[in-house]
């Protein structure tokens, strides 16, 4: 009962720290680039989606970024915004959309327990749904060159394996510290590389990277999963957080660069 009760309060603490971010938000206001809201529809479903515009001449890839399992944070939006500095296209869908009452999404929901319940709740197919459509959109849009990457943080890393698996456009997955998906089946329908970028505090994930590793090489996909030591689960927030440990801004700063030198490539 004890062990519930302080499982439970770490659970709180860790939602309460992921919505502390008045220092996203502020960043976020002080930017330069275009950023507005969209609703994306398909079916009876509209997806609201937050895309930044990038500042540069020629048509741009675009990043479909994926949100923390806190769903379209500050933070997610902050980091969809930075994507755009670095000269792409970023949207963040919220997944959460229509989900609290009277049709909101991500703001209305509530709290951080409130928002995590959600976002288990949320039908598979649905995910995969809302996901293709604001990829198509994007794609479509008159600035962009017709090529889209997909970038998911914690929750969302996870969704970014498993969108890979469902959709054959992606040109390239960023998976940061979120877990694979276990069938060959699955695997096998992946075509675009996957990277991966973890934390070496991180074991619950971690554990899962040799089976992935096996899986993906038995099948001729590309998979590069690089490990940052130190750091935590959650290292890309937690490393911009003026509050964040060392190890955690370190691996940030790598995972950055990295990220931005495969997105080149593309």
């Amino acid at each position: 009962m004890n062990r519930m009760i302080i499982l439970s309060a770490g659970l709180t603490i860790a939602a309460l720290t992921a919505n502390a971010q008045d220092w996203a938000k502020a960043r976020l206001e002080k930017s330069r680039r275009h950023g507005e809201w969209v609703k994306v529809t398909h079916g009876k479903r509209e997806v609201n989606s937050f895309i930044v515009y990038p500042e540069v001449k020629e048509k741009a890839t675009a990043v479909l970024v994926i949100h923390e399992i806190f769903g379209l944070s500050d933070w997610v939006r902050d980091m969809t915004d930075q994507l755009a500095e670095a000269g792409y296209i970023a949207i963040a869908p919220d997944l959460l959309s229509g989900t609290a009452p009277g049709g909101g999404g991500t703001a209305e929901v509530g709290g951080g327990d409130a928002v995590r319940k959600a976002i288990y709740s949320l039908p598979p197919d649905q995910i995969t749904g809302d996901l293709n459509e604001v990829m198509e959109y994007v794609s479509k849009l008159p600035a962009c060159n017709g090529k889209v990457a997909v970038a998911g943080f914690c929750w969302g890393g996870g969704q970014t394996f498993r969108f890979a698996t469902n959709n054959k456009d992606i040109k390239a997955a960023f998976v940061f510290y979120g877990p694979p998906p276990t069938k060959e089946e699955e695997i096998a329908r992946i075509t675009a590389p996957v990277y991966g970028f973890y934390g070496g505090n991180d074991a619950r994930i971690n554990t899962t990277i040799p089976k992935t590793t096996e899986l993906m090489k038995k099948a001729g996909k590309t998979y590069d999963p690089v490990t940052y030591e130190g750091a935590g689960h959650g290292f890309m927030r937690g490393g911009e957080d003026p509050k964040g440990n060392d190890a955690d801004k370190k691996a940030r700063d790598e995972a950055w660069q990295r990220l931005k030198a495969e997105l080149k490539k593309i």
